[in-house]
């Protein structure tokens, strides 16, 4: 498949309209806090735990302090975890691939939030579960 000039030209109206909504100035993982930090060109900051990304979670602080921007400004890439996050999908809240995403959120989901409620779930768990299914005849 060939590009031609007109698929170069609407590329690059795709990336523009992207950018209008903001692009990466500078990027950087803070120490102290824990968090990746996004400087966007709209003035906007980002922060937030590389914990809750893929490809961060497991990562040390110096790999997560060596984060390289791509010239559109649009992708953060981290070349010694060899993981990538997409600027306009983190403005969504969108930090990894959609496998990845609904692995979190089926693993938060199953979680017990509070003390009252884990000790009877581990005691149910103890137990087999839930309450023994009928056996239909």
């Amino acid at each position: 498949m060939a590009v031609t000039e007109q698929d170069v030209r609407e590329a690059e109206e795709r990336m523009a309209a992207l950018r209008r909504n903001g692009f990466a100035l500078s990027a950087r993982y803070d120490r102290e806090a824990d968090r990746i930090v996004i400087e966007l060109s709209t003035g906007v900051q980002i922060a937030f735990p590389p914990r809750l990304a893929e490809g961060l979670a497991e990562a040390g602080p110096d790999d997560l302090a060596f984060i390289e921007i791509s010239p559109s400004g649009l992708g953060l890439h981290w070349p010694t975890l060899d993981a990538d996050l997409y600027v306009p999908a983190v403005l969504q809240g969108i930090l990894g691939s959609d496998g990845w995403m609904a692995a979190q959120r089926g693993t938060a989901g199953g979680r017990p939030r509070s003390a009252v409620k884990a000790a009877p779930a581990r005691e149910n768990g103890r137990k087999g579960g839930g309450p023994p299914k009928a056996v239909a005849n």
